[in-house]
């Protein structure tokens, strides 16, 4: 179970950060205001980019936490630059190296709940990482990828998968 979240997430999150690194530049190069970045959308009805990391780091650090069995750590939403949507991204990579693998291995059928305004979703642990976090942490990441590509960022797959 470790394997299958912590790295992958681990890999992900720094992934995300070279993208708002190069978003960063890419305003910085350009005399953009960085809040128009960080507040652009793809959709009317879609979050802008900070939520999307916002979100990105919230489910990987409840994961990591549910499946160990401790207290999910809880950050105010409260960036505006891309300086702290690094640090909540390095907050984030921290945490989940803080965890060891026998926190999480053998977690595969511990009980999961998770409250949403419309009710209640009830997991096991491998449902959960496969059904719920993996999947998420994959979209929040591309749609923040996607949002500063289709503001101009020069982004390719590779900044995507964290390729060196």
């Amino acid at each position: 179970m470790y394997a299958a979240a912590v790295p992958p997430m681990i890999r992900a999150l720094g992934a995300l950060a070279k993208v708002l690194e190069k978003g960063a530049a890419f305003a910085a190069a350009r005399k953009i205001d960085e809040a128009v970045l960080l507040n652009a959308r793809l959709a009317p009805d879609m979050f802008a980019l900070t939520r999307q990391v916002q979100i990105a780091s919230d489910t990987a650090k409840g994961c990591a936490a549910r499946l160990a069995g401790l207290e999910v750590p809880s950050w105010p939403d409260t960036e505006t630059s891309f300086a702290a949507l690094q640090d909540r991204l390095t907050r984030t990579i921290d945490y989940l190296g803080g965890i060891a693998p026998e926190q999480i291995d053998g977690s595969e059928s511990r009980p999961i709940t998770l409250k949403f305004r419309t009710g209640e979703a009830h997991f096991d642990g491998i449902g959960y990482l496969t059904g719920f976090v993996l999947p998420n942490v994959y979209f929040h990441c591309t749609t923040a990828y996607d949002i500063l590509r289709h503001n101009g960022v020069e982004l390719g797959k590779r900044d995507y998968l964290g390729a060196d």
